[in-house]
């Protein structure tokens, strides 16, 4: 039975499944790191592509399961480890070069976490596939002008360029969410346009515009921002002193830090 303490939603539809698989595209040279590897159907999946898979699981339970059913493997390692306890630069340096691919069906209630987790090593992965609840998707795809946009709209946006693939009935699942779901993949950009302590500095000025996100801008940042800056944004850009955060694109926040 699921362990509601673990957070553990099953995806059962076998086309799914496949479909996922078939959005992927894995090859025979990829490392893939799957996150909450679960019965192992997916696992099934990834493992026939020939791409060196490396599972990790921390239900003791499913963890027994895995090693039977992916017995026959000799390209899947199995890894009883907490996602946000593993530390993938230390452990993939030992092992390649290359950077890795990520998936996983996660608990929906430790996504964000998972997600920040991940984006702190993107130096050694090329991309992410997950599924999410599909109003959590929109929120990270979001632009400016949306009411679901915010702080984490913009942080994710930064590192990454996150797509919803397709969605997913929740009578996939077992047992059924309340909510539909999505399956996302997170791109990393190539290039960040700011330094490490800039980046500091942008994501202190986009934490503290949507806290007030009531707030027009000019009195959201007047604390942190000195106003000849927020001045002369206003004035480059021509945009209203009275426009909300919600209304800023990443760009515009940018814009604010560099002036």
């Amino acid at each position: 039975m699921p362990k509601r303490s673990l957070g553990q939603v099953f995806l059962v539809d076998k086309n799914i499944q496949r479909k996922i698989i078939n959005f992927c595209g894995f090859v025979s040279e990829d490392y893939i790191l799957e996150i909450g590897a679960g019965r192992g159907e997916l696992s099934q999946l990834i493992a026939e592509t020939g791409a060196k898979l490396f599972a990790l699981e921390i239900d003791d339970v499913l963890f027994k399961e895995l090693k039977y059913r992916l017995n026959l493997f000799k390209n899947v390692k199995l890894i009883k480890r907490d996602i946000l306890k593993f530390n993938i630069r230390r452990y993939f340096n030992n092992i390649t070069d290359k950077k890795i691919r990520v998936i996983g069906n996660i608990p929906y209630y430790i996504t964000t976490s998972i997600i920040l987790h991940l984006i702190k090593y993107r130096d050694k992965i090329q991309d992410i596939f997950l599924t999410v609840q599909k109003e959590f998707a929109r929120r990270i795809t979001s632009t400016a002008g949306s009411s679901s946009y915010g702080a984490i709209s913009c942080y994710i946006q930064y590192y990454t360029e996150p797509q919803i693939l397709f969605y997913i009935k929740n009578r996939s699942f077992w047992p059924n969410p309340q909510i539909d779901s999505c399956f996302l993949r997170f791109k990393f950009k190539e290039n960040y346009p700011l330094s490490i302590n800039e980046e500091k500095k942008l994501f202190k000025i986009i934490r503290t515009a949507f806290s007030q996100r009531r707030k027009a801008l000019k009195n959201s940042l007047k604390k942190i921002v000195p106003s000849y800056k927020l001045e002369e944004f206003f004035r480059k850009t021509n945009i209203s002193p009275q426009i909300r955060p919600e209304d800023l694109s990443l760009k515009d926040f940018i814009s604010i830090l560099k002036i």
